[in-house]
């Protein structure tokens, strides 16, 4: 679900705003400005609408002109909130912009107007530039500052608690002429357990339920008898196996069922503890799988931005999926390709995640917060470095076979354990001196900087798009990282 606002670019190419007027405005969209001024009367007394600029699921976005007392002209941001949007919902927005907003690259709120159901919130007009449009003239000293500035943001509202759930360029407008930056659209903002809006506290109980996967049935009962007659059950009744053919076309599977035969995922404290799991690695669902009580874990966000954690709907989410949908930000602007990952479903999302970040360290991470992945074939991880020059261009194409790293001969079991297991230093610990590539020999030069990019840009890289949210590198530690060492 994404409730994201997609702004349209309504900047010439000096950063000016672009000139409108009711000629160039389509019908429909004059038509919602005057239902919106009939709908809230005081706007139309406040604000000359000029445009729309932009719209999403739980929203739309008009550029509005007001004259100040000075008798100067301002323009203004008009966000109009769809009727049907739940009041706790949008209290929790105005509190974070209202907390939160106003500084360190955070948008803030200006007015804010309602009449019955219509609510208006009034914010600051920002002239920016889509990143679409841009990211292929970006030198990498802009992208180093654009990073920069994107996690001062995150790192402003999670001290408050806050955690924005839909990061992506959209939502980080970007100022090119004037260097300025914001982050807005909290439309979807959550709390962590110690936030300081007392709002978002009250929106944990407005999540929905995602839909059950599978039937489920009641083995809650502590009667010892429905216990015995359910372990006579999982030895006769299983779901009928999936043909051989159905299993090799579905590449990857991630659901809830445990780790095998020893425990069962700690989440599901109703199932019986004694009662394990044997279908695990199988084309089968067992009944203790089908009898789990289905976990509640927030989706919101917006596609191909989405956090492992998010993915295999792991109900402990925090700061950290803000840290992994910048990294996704920091991957595209590296590799000139956006957006980067572009799946039709969270299960292909996943797929995607494991071809750039490896299988076992997928199925590693997942296990780690209660999870359990199973991957068809084996991926390696790809080295991010190879992964961006090749994609950007900067590598000869006799390179692009490199792009992975050397897969492990050996298949013992402990030896592949020792190699996922091998400790990464901490980011404070790395080497602070920006050291020039190894392979820089090979690269095509670019005047934008390209060819030089060091070392520390993938190494942060690395640690924004760790798999697990638990040593997954934190916004404030991110700004204490050697590639910004200067700023």
């Amino acid at each position: 679900m994404d409730s994201s606002v997609n702004y349209i670019d309504n900047v010439a190419t000096d950063g000016s705003v672009k000139s409108t007027n009711k000629k160039n405005i389509s019908r429909d969209v004059e038509s919602e400005i005057e239902s919106l001024c009939k709908a809230v009367p005081q706007l139309a007394k406040t604000f000359r609408i000029i445009e729309k600029i932009g719209e999403g699921t739980f929203s739309s976005v008009y550029l509005g002109e007001a004259r100040m007392r000075d008798g100067s002209r301002e323009m203004f941001a008009l966000k109009h909130l769809i009727p049907t949007s739940h009041p706790t919902r949008i209290a929790a927005e105005l509190q974070c912009l209202t907390v939160a907003g106003g500084r360190e690259n955070v948008m803030g709120v200006e007015y804010c107007f309602r009449n019955e159901d219509h609510v208006v919130i009034v914010m600051p007009y920002m002239e920016h530039q889509a990143i679409v449009d841009i990211i292929g003239s970006l030198s990498f000293e802009e992208v180093r500052l654009y990073m920069y500035h994107l996690l001062k943001a995150l790192r402003h509202i999670h001290q408050f608690g806050i955690i924005h759930r839909d990061i992506k360029p959209n939502n980080f407008l970007y100022n090119r002429k004037a260097k300025t930056f914001a982050l807005v659209d909290f439309g979807l903002a959550q709390g962590t357990s110690n936030t300081q809006i007392e709002l978002l506290k009250d929106l944990v109980a407005l999540r929905k339920a995602p839909r059950p996967v599978f039937s489920e049935k009641n083995l809650n009962s502590s009667n010892s008898t429905t216990a015995a007659t359910t372990k006579r059950e999982i030895k006769t009744q299983l779901v009928k196996p999936v043909k051989t053919g159905e299993l090799s076309s579905r590449r990857f599977l991630s659901g809830r069922r445990g780790p095998a035969t020893v425990r069962p995922l700690k989440t599901h404290r109703g199932v019986h503890q004694h009662l394990t799991c044997n279908c695990f690695q199988t084309e089968r669902v067992c009944n203790i799988c089908l009898s789990r009580k289905q976990q509640v874990a927030p989706r919101a966000g917006t596609p191909g931005f989405r956090a492992p954690e998010i993915l295999t709907k792991c109900p402990d989410q925090g700061t950290a999926i803000d840290v992994w949908s910048a990294g996704v930000i920091f991957l595209s602007l590296l590799s000139g390709r956006y957006p980067f990952f572009k799946a039709s479903d969270d299960l292909v999302a996943l797929a995607q995640i494991m071809t750039i970040r490896g299988s076992r360290e997928t199925v590693k991470a997942a296990k780690a917060f209660g999870k359990a992945v199973l991957c068809s074939q084996e991926l390696p991880r790809l080295d991010l470095r190879v992964l961006c020059e090749t994609l950007r261009g900067q590598r000869p194409n006799k390179d692009a076979k490199s792009i992975s790293k050397t897969k492990p001969e050996t298949t013992d079991e402990g030896a592949q354990k020792q190699a996922c297991e091998t400790p990464r230093p901490h980011p404070k610990s790395r080497d602070k001196t920006l050291k020039p590539s190894s392979q820089r020999h090979c690269l095509v030069h670019d005047e934008r900087g390209w060819d030089t990019v060091p070392d520390e840009a993938y190494d942060l890289l690395d640690l924004l798009l760790d798999l697990n949210p638990n040593s997954r590198i934190t916004a404030a530690q991110a700004l204490e990282h050697p590639l910004f060492k200067d700023l």
